[in-house]
């Protein structure tokens, strides 16, 4: 079995993509509600996002113990196939994949018979092991299939992870990249250094998901002395559950970064400040994220996109006064949404 990443792949992952994590979408009584689940992907793809992650966080963590894993990744192989094959062209296939090594295999497995790229592992099922136990579950993943390291905030469910653990972690072989989304600048340097010390920073892709600091990670170069080196390394792409939202004007704004002149900087830093503040509401910061879910499915509710805010878990709603900063910052930055771009295209989606 083959479970590296062609040269293509890794090529293209290197050039900086869009990617949203995909939601999860629900009927009233918490079945798949395949018809908007394909919605949201036509969107996402139509939108211009280059990749595609199903099964991560913004998936909805419990969709595994009511049985969706699989149904929720099906579904994305098949519209990922009918778009690829209408219009020529490569889709990065990303699968969450989480829990003790067991299951972590098991979900790899699923993701390579179902023909994913690579997964995005998430390490909060195991949240007191030491380096070396975390290194060696990696590895066990790793053999089945290229790896997307995850290092989630510990706010919703993750733990800290220092740069020697990154720096082993990146080391290994099939690691192709690595997802920075502990909203936290110190440990994202921590990461960069640790890939950095690895001997293998040329190889490894990193992307943000620090959706609080977007659009200034995205500009970002860091230079890491090692030895008597500097070690440059830039983010270059974003694996977003802010992304899952507002998706085509991400994609432009993806467009303007990768563009821009040195004088263009000031005026994309001002942008990144609305895009944070669009942020706080739906990830709902003031609550220490309580409501990010909830926050992700009010837009595409309003959007016409999900019919209602169902989750699997009764936790996973708005905060108090969220609706209201949601409100808040649509009006303060209309040039933010895609809301014409959605109507324009949401009966095709759906049919």
């Amino acid at each position: 079995m083959n479970n590296k990443l062609s040269s293509e792949l890794q090529q293209y992952l290197h050039s900086g993509l869009v990617i949203p994590a995909n939601p999860t979408a629900l009927t009233k009584t918490l079945k798949l509600d395949e018809r908007r689940q394909r919605a949201l992907s036509r969107y996402y793809l139509e939108a211009g996002s280059d990749g595609l992650a199903i099964g991560v966080h913004t998936s909805q963590f419990e969709i595994r113990e009511v049985g969706l894993y699989q149904p929720v990744l099906e579904l994305g192989k098949e519209e990922l196939d009918s778009f690829c094959s209408k219009n020529n062209k490569t889709i990065l296939r990303i699968a969450g994949v989480l829990g003790l090594t067991k299951q972590a295999v098991r979900e790899a497995q699923t993701a390579v018979d179902l023909g994913y790229h690579a997964v995005l592992l998430s390490l909060a099922a195991l949240k007191n092991n030491t380096n070396d136990e975390l290194i060696n579950h990696c590895k066990a993943v790793a053999e089945v299939i290229p790896l997307i390291g995850f290092y989630l905030q510990p706010s919703v469910g993750g733990r800290v992870l220092d740069a020697s653990f990154w720096r082993e972690f990146a080391r290994i072989e099939n690691v192709v990249a690595i997802k920075i989304a502990p909203f936290d600048r110190y440990y994202t340097i921590d990461v960069i250094r640790g890939v950095a010390e690895s001997g293998r920073a040329d190889e490894i892709a990193i992307y943000t998901g620090n959706d609080d600091n977007i659009v200034a990670d995205l500009l970002t170069e860091y230079e890491i002395p090692i030895g008597n080196k500097i070690i440059k390394k830039r983010i270059v792409g974003g694996l977003l559950g802010h992304w899952a939202v507002w998706n085509k004007k991400a994609v432009e704004l993806m467009d303007r970064i990768k563009n821009a002149t040195s004088s263009d900087i000031p005026n994309l830093l001002t942008l990144g400040i609305k895009v944070t503040d669009s942020n706080a509401a739906f990830f709902d910061s003031r609550n220490m994220f309580k409501g990010s879910i909830a926050g992700i499915h009010e837009i595409l509710i309003r959007q016409g996109l999900l019919e209602a805010n169902y989750t699997i878990s009764p936790k996973e709603i708005l905060s108090p006064g969220q609706k209201e900063e949601i409100d808040r910052v649509y009006k303060l930055y209309p040039e933010l949404n895609d809301d014409k771009f959605v109507a324009e295209n949401l009966d095709k989606w759906l049919r």
